[in-house]
């Protein structure tokens, strides 16, 4: 038995953000609008909403930071909270708008660092604009906030947080420079790839991660080397609105385990650190599997995705593998230590890592000593 759950409406393709003004009509008068700095409210679709409460963000949603957003949005009171920019404004924008229905602080229901009440089962609608491809957060029900005071990222998680409407345009990716497109999309492609190999996968989330794995396998070099490519840009835009409904409705894994608590020791970007970490935690996967649960069916997905990835019928594990670190050289991205993992910080992360709730849909229990061989390998 499963369920699967998404946005409640989806609308895809090039162009479509001009909808947005007419659609966001029809849920209500009052706008809120969210929108990443790179993103100007008083230009295109937006310029059109009329006389919307306009919150700006930068970075990742901090315990403090919504909760000033939180303020500001009860005073206006909006029908409807548009999230207009990458993953980080839309969790934020998805966070905002479900506490606007609660009477309890951020902290009450934040999980791991508060009291982890549950959140309301309503929210005021969100209508989700991705400007990157990346975390699928237009149809996700939850949110990582980030306290640096504790140094770790927090999640907020209710079905209640699932976007009214999420409108996927990859016109509005074109303009992503190479890094934000690069540490994205390694987030978009190990959000199928884990799913896929998840214990919690299922029949419709198993499609969605292996046209998604496909599409960010066969996009993601050529959206980084030319940003203008609409073609590669449409890959990863679907290949990140399928790895968001993969992972809503089954399990993530050690990648994202690890994931949470080097964000909140480090601050660097997520996908960046998924990237860091996803070629030796496959190969450590793969290696605990054989070791120790041979018959698994894991290892025959992890055979499919390297086949998936490299479109080589005859792939191995080792070359999938091998295909990822080639892709993350080529994309530029840098080890834990250049992102500011100092070793010191290893035994913590493990800890932490091994608590969190990405680890539940890993393939196998992994050990501290394989944990701390991950972070190790790396740095």
């Amino acid at each position: 038995m499963f369920t699967f759950s998404t946005a409640s409406r989806i609308v895809v393709g090039a162009g479509t953000a001009q909808q947005v003004p007419g659609l966001v009509e029809r849920l209500g008068e009052r706008v809120l609008v969210v929108h990443g700095h790179h993103s100007d409210p008083g230009t295109g679709p937006l310029a059109e909403l009329a006389s919307p409460t306009l919150v700006p963000w930068t970075g990742e949603p901090t315990v403090e930071g919504l909760q000033h957003a939180v303020e500001s949005a009860r005073a206006a009171r909006p029908d409807v909270v548009v999230a207009w920019g990458g993953g980080s404004v839309i969790d934020l924008a998805k966070s905002i708008a479900v506490l606007l229905a609660s009477g309890h602080d951020v902290l009450d229901h934040l999980e791991v660092i508060g009291a982890g009440v549950p959140l309301p089962t309503t929210s005021v609608p969100v209508v989700a604009v991705p400007t990157t491809a990346g975390t699928g957060a237009e149809v996700t029900a939850n949110a990582p906030i980030l306290s640096p005071e504790h140094g770790v990222k927090a999640s907020l998680r209710s079905p209640a947080m699932l976007p009214a409407l999420a409108l996927v345009d990859p016109e509005l990716t074109l303009t992503c420079p190479p890094g934000v497109t690069a540490s994205a999309g390694l987030d978009a492609l190990t959000q199928c790839l884990e799913p896929l190999t998840s214990i919690k996968a299922n029949p419709i989330t198993d499609a969605l991660a292996r046209e998604g794995l496909g599409r960010a396998s066969r996009g993601l070099r050529h959206a980084f080397a030319d940003g203008g490519d609409l073609a590669a840009r449409t890959d990863m835009s679907l290949a990140a609105l399928l790895s968001g409904m993969a992972l809503a409705n089954s399990k993530l894994g050690a990648v994202h385990g690890l994931a949470a608590p080097l964000g909140g020791a480090t601050g660097a970007a997520h996908g960046a650190l998924c990237a860091a970490v996803l070629a030796t935690t496959t190969e450590v996967n793969v290696r605990a599997l054989e070791e120790r649960e041979p018959d698994s069916p894991a290892l025959a997905r992890y055979l499919e995705a390297a086949r998936i990835m490299t479109g080589q019928r005859s792939a191995s594990v080792a070359d999938g593998v091998a295909w990822i670190r080639e892709t993350v050289e080529l994309l530029g991205v840098p080890g834990l230590a250049s992102l500011g993992l100092d070793p010191d910080e290893h035994e913590r992360t493990a800890d932490a890592a091994l608590a969190a709730s990405s680890m539940a849909g890993n393939p196998i229990r992994l050990t501290r000593d394989e944990v701390l061989e991950i972070l190790e390998r790396s740095s």
